[in-house]
């Protein structure tokens, strides 16, 4: 079964010193070499299996003929999951799931020793468990990386965001927002990571994928933990699996590069003796390439113009769009004079391009200490804009009424969300929210704040869209019950003046007082450069 590949030698070194410089491929293995490969062939080929049961049930529900992108990048991106075992260790910045793997993998191995005792060596094995770890890692990080190629991972700030106090912001947040104001840099470094799973995708190039996954993740990991991120556990776990690909080469790297001996690597591949067997092999290899590489990128690209997932798609109203400074306000009728302090007037207000309203005032409230990721298909469930940001920034999603110019705002802050007494809350439901509002108490808005009249008028969110962005998993995910959340709520109608330069707010806010807001709409000239590589698509007429 061994075959080997030998790198051509120069004429003048002699055949002893070639004989010498091949690494033996035939000697026998020691008791500590078994153990050992033993134990990391159960501990990777455990941390290469979804052990997650839902990990299972989206495979089965996508509908491959109406991909939405995250069909594809759930299929990539997993990690083990053991949270019934996890719950008794104590936890260690978010490792404790290795920790599990580790102890299963070190029982096996002893098992697996104590039943095996005549191998002389584990080369087939070994050969086999590279092909599921360069795989495992190949098509995980190419999953991560589109979402960089195509820049919707750390989006470009919000007018909303561009308007928050440095101070006021988180140091993930900080981070994220450094890398979306220069969205070309975030494509490099997409590239880097896509560059990195393709090289492991073939035998000849393993190396130096290893060595560029291991050396980007690397340093994505060390970014997380400083700022603390929140993915440094996920991108760890592509530096583990490409300094295992890597483990295989360091000695005949370090025969050549330090005992600076003649070394001819010799590899051990298995003969492939059947036509089935070589049609299998090119076979999976071309569907892997084909959608991991084809199909993903052309469904992210698709996001990327219509769907991105930490921006809201739906376009707000178009007219309203831009930056404004709170000229009166008034609360039950009673003008509020401008005061910073004051906990109640508001401050400055946005609109966005899409269907988001935020305004600073002066009072705190809880913070969402989340990276605003995840999997949401509805706007309000999109956080980006409010996720790591204090000061007492507000940030809604509003449908829009354009009929009778009516506004119907939710708060996007989950943090700040409610359970009504009757809803078990699950921690699945809100990972890494900093614990979403345990008060139970009812809705102050009646379940119907917003009639089947305005209802016709406002039209379906998931028809929002631009056409060419619709799939079957977002539509199948607006069928779904939104999540059984309390979120405080305002109905203000507006109206403009001025051609456009002046709007009016009114209506009830969040306690269902009497609000009255005239804005006055200001041209901000910001330092930093617009934005090239905008995601989204928002220039539909309403």
């Amino acid at each position: 079964m061994d075959s080997s590949i030998v790198s051509p030698i120069h004429s003048s070194i002699s055949e002893e010193a070639v004989q010498n410089a091949v690494s033996p491929s035939g000697h026998v293995w020691n008791k500590g070499q078994k153990f050992g490969f033993r134990l990391l062939f159960l501990f990777f080929v455990l941390m290469s299996i979804p052990w997650n049961i839902r990990w299972y049930t989206d495979l089965f529900a996508i509908d491959w003929t109406s991909l939405h992108y995250r069909d594809l990048y759930d299929i990539a991106r997993f990690q083990p999951s053991f949270p019934m075992l996890t719950k008794w260790l104590p936890e260690w910045y978010g490792y404790n799931d290795w920790i599990i793997v580790l102890l299963f993998s070190l029982i096996g191995a002893l098992l697996w020793s104590a039943v095996d005792k005549k191998a002389r060596d584990y080369r087939k094995l070994y050969y086999w468990l590279m092909v599921v770890a360069r795989y495992r890692a190949g098509i995980g990080i190419i999953g991560f990386a589109f979402t960089k190629v195509l820049p919707v991972q750390m989006p470009y700030p919000s007018e909303g965001l561009l308007n928050t106090n440095f101070g006021d912001l988180t140091p993930q947040k900080i981070y994220w927002l450094s890398i979306g104001i220069v969205p070309w840099y975030q494509v490099f470094a997409g590239i880097v990571e896509l560059l990195a799973g393709s090289l492991l995708f073939f035998r000849k190039t393993t190396f130096y994928g290893a060595a560029l996954l291991v050396g980007a993740l690397g340093s994505i990991t060390f970014v997380n933990f400083a700022y603390d991120g929140g993915v440094h556990i996920y991108a760890s776990y592509f530096v583990l699996f490409g300094s295992f690909i890597l483990s295989y080469y360091v000695s005949d790297i370090y025969r050549l590069m330090i005992l600076e001996q003649v070394t001819v690597p010799r590899h051990y591949y298995p003969k492939f003796r059947r036509n089935w067997q070589h049609v299998v092999r090119f076979g999976l290899k071309t569907v892997v390439l084909v959608l991991f590489l084809g199909v993903l990128f052309y469904v992210q690209l698709l996001n990327f113009w219509y769907d991105p997932y930490k921006q809201p798609s739906s376009p707000g109203v178009a007219k309203l769009r831009g930056y404004y400074q709170v000229d009166e306000f008034y609360l039950n009728g009673k003008l509020i004079p401008f005061n910073p302090n004051d906990s109640l007037r508001w401050q400055d207000l946005t609109f966005e391009k899409w269907s988001s309203l935020t305004f600073k005032v002066n009072r705190a409230q809880p913070l969402d200490l989340s990276n605003g990721g995840g999997s949401p298909i509805r706007d309000v469930d999109r956080t980006f804009e409010i996720a790591g940001v204090a000061g007492g920034r507000r940030v809604y999603h509003y449908y829009a009424d354009t009929i009778t110019q009516t506004l119907y705002l939710e708060d996007k802050n989950i943090a700040a969300a409610r359970f009504p007494a009757s809803v078990k809350r699950r921690n699945v439901d809100y990972p890494n929210r900093q614990g979403a509002g345990q008060t139970a108490i009812d809705d102050i808005y009646p379940a119907d704040w917003i009639s089947s009249t305005a209802w016709q008028h406002i039209g379906k969110e998931d028809q929002m869209i631009d056409p060419r962005g619709a799939t079957a998993r977002r539509s199948r995910d607006f069928v779904k019950a939104p999540l059984p959340l309390i979120r405080n709520k305002m109905v203000l109608q507006y109206r403009t003046s001025d051609n456009g330069s002046t709007v009016v707010l009114e209506g009830l806010n969040e306690s269902r007082d009497s609000i009255k807001v005239v804005l006055k709409r200001q041209h901000r000239n910001y330092t930093l450069t617009k934005s090239t590589l905008d995601a989204g698509s928002y220039d539909r007429k309403e």
